[in-house]
């Protein structure tokens, strides 16, 4: 599939990674083969599981009034909702996904329902691990980070620890039930846990939470 113009569309799940930049790079490398056709970008920062998405439809309206196609990175990108992927995809505009641009319907489908199968997983083991969490007698909090105040070393280290208390019972709970740290920072970035950064979890920050609490 081949197009003059393009309406890219980027998402991301919270405010943090936009802010950072976390995740738009990698959408970005995947497009970069159609930057020199890409005539505008809308950016959405929403959870893949909603389908109220602002940006998403001032793109759509753009891809109509030009005759542009809307390009994605990839399916999961655009929605983790099967429902949601195929009105998107019926909605009379052209869709390419730079990561499988020659895309037919039927595999489409497939990664539609992939992508809120990857979803509902993801919920249904953390609630399970935090379940057998809170048996075994952890505790579950979750602070609030702090607000206002002086941009001290001190209170940065102090965020970074109540980021640390917010993830743990998440990350002891996926670890104790054998997942990988690959999986467990998975779990964390879908259900938009902020790290100690404020970014993106990845395997590497999940083990170095848990070298740290094991010292």
């Amino acid at each position: 599939m081949t197009h003059e113009k393009y309406v890219l569309y980027l998402r991301v799940s919270t405010k943090r990674q936009g802010a950072s930049g976390l995740g738009l790079d990698a959408q970005r490398a995947l497009v970069a083969p159609y930057a020199e056709r890409i005539v505008a970008e809308y950016q959405d920062i929403e959870s893949g599981k909603r389908v109220d998405r602002p940006q998403l439809e001032r793109a759509l309206a753009h891809c109509k009034s030009e005759g542009a196609c809307l390009l994605i990175a990839k399916v999961d990108r655009l929605s983790r909702d099967v429902e949601f992927l195929f009105k998107i995809r019926n909605s009379g505009v052209d869709i390419l996904a730079a990561d499988a641009p020659h895309m037919g319907t039927l595999e489409w489908g497939i990664r539609a329902v992939f992508a809120q199968h990857e979803r509902e997983e993801i919920s249904r083991r953390t609630k399970a691990a935090l379940q057998a969490a809170k048996a075994r007698g952890v505790k579950l909090g979750c602070p609030c980070p702090e607000r206002g105040g002086k941009a001290t070393a001190r209170r940065g280290a102090a965020r970074s620890e109540k980021a640390i208390k917010r993830a743990w019972p998440v990350i002891r709970a996926l670890h104790d039930n054998g997942a990988s740290l690959r999986k467990i920072a998975a779990n964390l970035n879908e259900d938009e846990v902020p790290s100690v950064t404020g970014g993106k979890w990845y395997a590497s920050s999940v083990r170095n939470v848990l070298q740290q609490r094991k010292a």
